[in-house]
Order: C-alpha cells, then structure tokens, then sequence
C-alpha cells in the first residue's frame, strides 16, 4: 500500500506510493499514522525501510 525510507535509493521501481522522511522519528510517526488511515499493517525490512501492506 505505501513505503516509507529515509533513504529513496533503497526503492526503486516499485508500484506504490513512497514517502521520504527526514529522520528515524518522523519515518515512525509517518509510518504509523499511514497505516491507522490505510487500515494495513507495518513491517520494518531492518534496512531503513518500513512497508504497509494489507493482509
């Protein structure tokens, strides 16, 4: 449903919305606050990079 990174160039091609945050606080207000709107659950790659998608 959407990506959320810091760091763009670890998403590429992908076929939804990514949303760039500046620091490790925003991208985690950001990713939780998208997820509650989008109704998906969160699941953190380890590598910068949170995914919501829905079950």
């Amino acid at each position: 449903m959407a990506i959320v990174t810091q760091d763009p160039g670890l998403v590429q091609g992908c076929g939804c919305p990514v949303f760039v945050a500046n620091e490790s606080g925003q991208q985690k207000r950001l990713v939780l606050m998208l997820a509650r709107i989008l109704g998906g659950n969160v699941h953190d790659l380890e590598n910068g990079v949170f995914i919501i998608c829905k079950h």
